[in-house]
């Protein structure tokens, strides 16, 4: 999938899923990528409405769910660990959780 074009090796999208009435996937994306606890990453084609650049004829929709439920997990932005298992740790980003 990844040697698609060029484009395939980088990411058209990435976000965190925040909304925690939504508690188990259903299949579809559009809901599973904003399970709260989780995060999105899409090799390939940026979507045109939250446009980075990246053309690709692929789009894969990937969705990691890192509660403790799931395994957790860690994600860190310069080296300082910003979630951990699906929850943000700095104060100033916990009021993301309670969305």
């Amino acid at each position: 999938m990844l040697a698609t074009d060029e484009g395939a090796r980088r990411f058209g999208e990435f976000s965190f899923g925040l909304n925690r009435m939504i508690k188990k996937p259903v299949l579809d994306t559009l809901f599973d990528e904003k399970i709260g606890g989780s995060f999105h990453l899409t090799p390939g084609n940026a979507y045109k409405s939250a446009d980075n650049g990246n053309r690709s004829a692929l789009h894969w929709d990937l969705v990691c769910l890192q509660d403790a439920a799931h395994g957790g997990g860690q994600i860190l932005f310069d080296g300082q660990v910003i979630r951990q298992d699906g929850f943000f740790v700095p104060e100033d980003l916990q009021a993301l959780d309670r969305l």
